[in-house]
């Protein structure tokens, strides 16, 4: 039988204090600092990958001594990057180059009839 003590979680603990702080440095970043655009994407995305290995290293337990002596899951962990790229770059494509809900092509047509619509209502009425 193991011994299971009760003690602080202390790496936890510090691991979350740091996704906070991280957190609220991207958060300032992006609201608050005068710097470039292209500057404040790449420091959320500096601070999005150390927050991601602070996740894998701190809470879900990546290496640990009873894990097949500190054995990292490389084969999932690729599988998951390669998940979350599809997933990431599907996104992007689709708010980059989505579908309006033009379907004929016709979208100008559409708004010079609605116009004239409004305008034969105005002219009409009086």
């Amino acid at each position: 039988m193991t011994d299971h003590k009760k003690r602080i979680p202390t790496q936890h603990i510090i691991g979350f204090f740091l996704s906070i702080t991280l957190t609220l440095v991207a958060a300032w970043a992006a609201l608050q600092s005068d710097l470039s655009v292209r500057w404040i994407i790449i420091g959320i995305m500096a601070l999005a990958i150390i927050q991601a290995g602070i996740q894998l290293f701190m809470f879900m337990h990546v290496v640990e001594p009873e894990s097949q002596g500190g054995h990292i899951p490389w084969n999932m962990m690729f599988h998951g990057g390669v998940l979350a790229t599809i997933l990431v770059a599907g996104s992007l494509f689709t708010m980059s180059f989505g579908f309006s809900h033009d379907h004929d092509g016709d979208g100008q047509n559409q708004q010079e009839q609605h116009s004239e619509i409004e305008d034969s209502t105005e002219h009409s009425g009086h």
